[in-house]
C-alpha cells in the first residue's frame, strides 16, 4: 500500500467514525452546543457590525447644535 492510499483510507475511516459519533446518544449535545456556538457567534457578529456602522454614521453627521454658516448669495445683474 502506498502512502497516499493509506491517508485516503485514514481520512474515510476518520470521517465515518466522527459522523457515527455526532449521531450516536453522546453526541446529539455537541451538535446541539455546536449549533447554539454558532447561532452566539451570528448573534454577537451581526450587533458588532451595527454598532460600527452606526458609530461610522454618527460621527460622519454634522453637529446640529453648531451654528450654520450663512451663504452669501451673488446678486443677479
Amino acid at each position: 500500500m502506498e502512502q497516499g492510499d493509506s491517508n485516503l483510507m485514514l481520512k474515510t475511516v476518520g470521517g465515518v467514525a466522527g459522523g457515527a459519533m455526532l449521531l450516536s446518544p453522546i453526541g446529539i449535545p455537541i451538535v446541539h452546543g455546536l449549533a447554539g456556538l454558532a447561532v452566539a457567534g451570528f448573534g454577537i457578529f451581526t450587533a458588532g457590525n451595527l454598532a460600527f456602522k452606526a458609530i461610522g454614521s454618527l460621527t460622519g453627521m454634522e453637529n446640529p447644535l453648531n451654528p450654520k454658516e450663512t451663504i452669501e448669495r451673488q446678486q443677479v445683474h
